[in-house]
């Protein structure tokens, strides 16, 4: 975040989810607005936007949540869906309740089914979004698959292939590349992102997948110390190991 931008105090924190701002008035009035220990009184008047300001800044005894530009990792569980409307339980419940009121809103990169698991994105920075799941970048993203029925063993040359036709599409596949690890278990790396494509790949030549896992994005790999529901702020070289791929 530029040190060269600033904008008024109740308009931030109240696109921080803090409130509105006629609330966060009340909050700074109250001494809850804390600057380098120094009460706010008043929370109408601007502040410059720097990466150091979540240190600097204290909402009712805790620090300031981070600034716009943020960017997640996420553990995705099975069972939780990718979206702000779907029924059921949803992968921002997993973030602090305030998160999710923030303006603009933190949104998932790409999606992960309901049945998959595994390395998920976030952020509510609109050009690094549309950075990583542009058809251009072809960022690959890895996928542990557990199968219904032992392999073939003409896997990896029909994925590779470019070829492979998914039912109702009218353009073959990109090349994809398929790593055996036994009869039932493999690793599957694609470089674009159709609907339920892992599933529905498989399914083409006959298998139905058990099983599924993202563990890579890019150059990123999911993090053998996050639990399933966890999640981490991604610092610039996470960021940029998701375009090292």
């Amino acid at each position: 975040m530029s040190s060269g931008k600033s904008v008024r105090l109740d308009k931030l924190l109240a696109n921080l989810g803090y409130g509105s701002r006629r609330e966060i008035q009340g909050l700074a009035r109250a001494g809850a607005v804390l600057l380098d220990g120094r009460p706010v009184g008043d929370a109408a008047g601007r502040i410059a936007l720097e990466p150091g300001l979540p240190a600097r800044m204290s909402i009712d005894g805790e620090p300031l949540d981070p600034l716009p530009g943020l960017a997640l990792l996420l553990h995705k569980p099975l069972g939780v869906t990718c979206s702000h409307k779907e029924a059921g339980p949803l992968v921002y419940s997993l973030l602090p309740e305030r998160w999710r009121r923030r303006d603009p809103a933190l949104s998932t990169v790409g999606r992960l089914d309901k049945e998959t698991s595994g390395l998920l994105l976030l952020t509510d920075d609109g050009a690094l979004l549309h950075r990583i799941i542009s058809p251009k970048a072809h960022v690959p993203k890895r996928y542990q698959v557990t199968l219904e029925r032992p392999l073939k063993g003409d896997e990896e040359t029909i994925f590779s292939s470019g070829t492979l036709m998914l039912e109702g599409e009218e353009r073959p596949l990109l090349p994809a590349r398929l790593e055996v690890h036994d009869a039932t278990h493999a690793a599957l790396t694609l470089t674009e992102g159709r609907y339920h494509q892992v599933r529905r790949m498989f399914a083409a030549i006959g298998n139905h997948v058990a099983a599924l896992h993202r563990d890579k994005v890019g150059g990123l790999e999911l993090p053998q110390d996050l639990e399933a529901g966890g999640y981490r702020i991604m610092g610039q070289s996470e960021i940029d190991a998701v375009f090292a791929g």
